[in-house]
């Protein structure tokens, strides 16, 4: 018995109701007829199934056509979706023997809500047993059920490409021409929303819609039984008694060439198809020269797929966008370490970005343009699903919030500050926003002037738009900076800043502090909110082979401006208490007096 057959015997009975999704243009047709007469050849009587075919251009009579293949339980529709591809046409990238139609998959949950799982195939595929067996995968919270990508198991440029540009190990990357689609997470997550928030931030060019698509699901994968995606390029024998799917993947298709493993096949049906003699005059027709042209594309694959693997921002996962570090992190902790030796406290380990200076029309402090209000949206999205996958991959690891009804009982805007120790922190300080349930009440963050102009990629996006407050070295755009920072505590919001003013990594000292913050407090008469973010080694392994951090935060009762005295002494006397607050809570946690190598 083969091994499609006796997973079937661990699935649950059949659904009478079988959705099946195509995307092909006009000039598709032909082609994909073989692939949906196949489809029609292994339906079992018991069951229904609905084909839907989303297309821009099919033509009428083609329309006509195909739908001459409906049989009593094979209903067909054709689905025009060019309205909503053209929301965001101008962000996707094609190239090569790719259309539009690969993005098309994307907008199918929402499409069709009355679907809660739906499969989706191929044009280029031929199916040779009952695509009813496949639905029957539970996908239970997974986004996807897929089967790995064999081109990047087996070439080792495009493996090398998935792992450096996506984070995704080679091994967990699944080819999107054969899914089974949980559409009821796909809605529930906003999935569609994701794509577009990342699209806004990153244009993959290798795979175009797989890669995003596997960003997005990754970890949230039902593997399936390989013999469902059977792709032409694995070069592995295999029974075809066994395959499920024969999914004739890559630029080269059995049309083109009798090369092509198992093209037979393809052709065997396509002869029940009023498209054959079509397709074997224009098989006929072809010459050496024609594929040559298909080889050259994957030679132009590789090419595209090293250059992105070259490109400064092209960590998407790893670092989203901050390049990669040219010293180790045992150098940067030997750096602090004769920093603190030299009382450099205010000066930073690692290079910035360069920064160059940020003009007053750059800036929208206060949101007040639509068009900035609606890029803030989808980059809070976008940092949400990132700080998401952060904390289920064990990156970012919070096992504690303690003080966190000094948060919760705030009655008025405040300086958040906080000790300043990796360059993800301001995730966890918002997770402490969140937790807090101050929602009426926004959460902005204070950086400098290079994080806001210089950052590349996908945390150059969250650095420009997620309610950052960049400082700047023209004194105009200051003013306007200033300005702002006024009306936000007045309107009653918080503004995190890290008043050390310099970021040591995983340093878990408190530093001495500059008084910048808490002369916008005194100014403003509103509190500091003390927060101070303590770390013990987890059993998860990070950077440098060095244990990720687990975090805990510790938010203490607010410093309040006291009335009786004048702005410069309320200054000096909340950034006294707050460095207190901090020695205090490093002492008692770590259970070791607050000393400096610099003060022997």
């Amino acid at each position: 018995m083969n091994s499609i057959n006796i997973l079937n015997r661990k699935l649950r009975k059949k659904s009478n109701l079988i959705p099946v999704f195509f995307a092909i243009d006009d000039k598709y047709v032909k082609y994909f007829a073989a692939c949906l007469k196949s489809l029609i050849n292994h339906t079992s009587s018991e069951n229904k199934y609905n084909i839907h075919i989303l297309h821009e251009d099919i033509t009428n009579q083609n329309q006509e056509r195909i739908k001459e293949m409906e049989t009593e339980n094979v209903s067909i529709s054709f689905e025009n979706v060019t309205k909503r591809i053209d929301k965001i046409r101008k962000k996707l990238s094609i190239r090569d023997y790719y259309s539009y139609t690969t993005y098309y998959r994307i907008f199918i949950a929402d499409m069709f809500p009355q679907y809660d799982k739906v499969l989706y195939l191929d044009a280029d595929t031929l199916i040779l047993k009952d695509v009813a067996l496949l639905y029957q995968y539970e996908l239970d919270k997974n986004y996807v059920g897929a089967v790995n990508e064999q081109v990047m198991v087996n070439h080792e440029i495009f493996g090398n490409y998935v792992e450096q540009v996506l984070g995704i190990s080679r091994m967990a990357y699944f080819n999107a021409g054969v899914l089974l689609i949980n559409c009821k997470q796909f809605r529930r997550q906003n999935i569609l929303q994701k794509f577009v928030d990342l699209i806004n931030a990153y244009t993959f060019v290798v795979t175009q819609d797989e890669d995003y698509l596997n960003i997005i699901c990754q970890d949230k994968i039902l593997w399936m039984d390989i013999n469902w995606n059977y792709q032409s390029s694995d070069k592995t024998d295999r029974n075809l008694d066994e395959v499920g799917i024969i999914h004739y993947a890559y630029a080269i298709k059995p049309w083109h060439s009798k090369d092509v493993r198992h093209s037979e096949v393809y052709w065997n049906v396509a002869k029940e198809t009023m498209f054959y003699p079509m397709l074997k005059s224009e098989y006929d027709a072809r010459t050496a020269e024609d594929n040559a042209m298909f080889d050259e594309v994957g030679v132009k694959l590789e090419h595209i797929a090293m250059d992105e693997m070259q490109r400064e921002d092209n960590y998407l996962h790893k670092y989203l966008g901050i390049e990669q570090p040219k010293i180790t992190r045992q150098d940067i902790i030997k750096k602090i370490e004769q920093y603190e030796k030299e009382g450099r406290f205010d000066e930073d380990v690692e290079d910035d970005p360069p920064s160059r200076e940020l003009m007053p029309d750059e800036v929208d402090y206060l949101r007040k343009n639509m068009s900035n209000r609606m890029r803030t949206r989808y980059a809070f999205r976008l940092a949400r699903w990132f700080m998401n996958i952060m904390i289920r991959k064990k990156q970012l690891i919070i096992k504690d919030i303690i003080g966190i009804e000094h948060y919760r009982n705030l009655k008025s805007g405040a300086i958040i500050t906080c000790n300043h120790f990796n360059a993800m922190d301001s995730f966890a300080m918002h997770i402490a926003y969140e937790k807090s349930r101050q929602r009426r009440r926004k959460f902005f963050r204070i950086i400098r002037e290079g994080n806001y102009t210089s950052f590349p990629g996908f945390y150059g996006l969250l650095m420009r738009n997620c309610n950052t407050l960049p400082l700047s070295s023209n004194k105009e755009t200051m003013k306007k900076f200033i300005k702002a920072v006024d009306t936000i505590l007045q309107k009653g919001h918080f503004i995190l800043i890290y008043p050390e003013q310099s970021m040591w990594w995983n340093y878990k000292k408190p530093k001495p502090l500059k008084k910048g913050g808490f002369t916008f407090a005194a100014k403003n008469n509103v509190p500091v909110l003390p927060c101070f973010v303590t770390m013990e080694d987890s059993n998860v392994p990070g950077e440098g082979g060095l244990p990720v951090q687990e975090y805990t935060i510790h938010i203490s009762e607010p410093i309040y401006p006291d009335s009786e005295k004048s702005r410069a002494a309320n200054v000096k006397d909340m950034m006294d208490k707050n460095y207190a607050v901090w020695k205090e809570i490093y002492e008692k946690t770590y259970g070791i007096p607050l000393k400096y190598s610099c003060d022997e």
